[in-house]
């Protein structure tokens, strides 16, 4: 029987999903709410839909605060929700 070995990305940190967002919440402590919203279309009639998703994602030192927009990438599960963790922030809100 052969045995095959798998072997990781050599670029394994540029393998990790980016996402772009705005922040709706900063009420908890690190952990930021983004909502992610994008254009599909439906499969039979051809309408654009407009669909929204909302992550949790870590905010180390508290620098977001909401309406910002921000970039965030994924990484390991942080708390039961938070998978994501905010890169850096891409348009501060007024």
């Amino acid at each position: 029987m052969e045995t095959t070995t798998v072997k990781a990305p050599a670029g394994l940190r540029a393998a990790r999903k980016v996402r772009e967002g705005v922040v709706i919440s900063d009420k908890m402590g690190k952990t930021r709410v983004v909502l992610v919203s994008w254009n599909t279309t439906h499969d039979r009639y051809r309408k654009v839909l407009r669909r929204t998703t909302r992550f949790h994602a870590h905010d180390e030192k508290n620098e977001s605060h909401t309406g910002d927009r921000v970039q965030m990438v994924e990484t390991r599960p942080l708390s039961k929700l938070k998978r994501w963790r905010i890169s850096q922030i891409l348009e501060k809100s007024a």
